[in-house]
C-alpha cells in the first residue's frame, strides 16, 4: 500500500485480506484490491516494479458489472505464484468504492472496501466462500 500512497494512486483492499481486517483470518496469498478505471496503467507500473510482471487478459462478470485485471510473480525459492487482482470500480461495484475507510493496520493506513461494500461486491459472484463471507459481514452490522 504505501508503492500505492507514493504513487498517488488511490485503492481500497478487498477480498480475503479484507475480510482478515474485520477480524476473520483467511489463509490467502492473492491481494484483491478495488481501484478506478483512471489509475489501471499506473497501478500495473508501479506493481510491475515489484514483481508482477505476468498479466492476464481482463476477465468480465455479471455482464460487465464487474472487471478484473490479474497481475502474478512467481517466488523463486518457494516456487509459488502470488496474484494481484485489480477489480474496477464499475458504475455497478461504485457504492462498495465510494464506503471504502481507511484503517490503521500495524501502524500504516490501509484502504479498505467496507463491510457494506464487501457485501455487496460478494453478492455480485456468490461463490461458495462468498456467501459464507457475506454471513459473516452481516453479523458485522448487527453488532455494537
Amino acid at each position: 500500500s504505501l508503492k500505492l500512497d507514493q504513487a498517488g494512486i488511490d485503492y481500497a483492499l478487498c477480498g480475503g485480506l479484507a475480510i482478515a481486517i474485520y477480524a476473520k483470518p483467511r489463509a490467502t496469498l492473492d491481494i484483491d484490491m478495488m481501484i478506478l478505471p483512471d489509475f489501471l496503467s499506473k497501478t500495473k507500473i508501479v506493481l510491475q516494479k515489484i514483481g508482477y510482471t505476468m498479466s492476464s487478459a481482463p476477465m468480465k462478470f455479471n455482464q460487465g458489472a464487474v472487471i478484473i485485471h490479474r497481475l502474478s510473480k512467481a517466488d523463486k525459492k518457494s516456487g509459488e505464484y502470488f496474484i494481484v487482482d485489480l477489480l474496477l470500480a464499475t458504475p455497478e461495484t461504485r457504492q462498495a468504492w465510494e464506503t471504502r475507510l481507511t484503517v490503521d493496520w500495524k501502524g500504516h493506513p490501509l484502504k479498505v472496501v467496507s463491510p457494506q461494500g464487501l457485501i455487496l461486491l460478494k453478492s455480485m459472484r456468490k461463490a461458495g466462500q462468498d456467501l459464507d463471507d457475506i454471513e459473516y459481514l452481516r453479523s458485522l452490522e448487527h453488532e455494537d
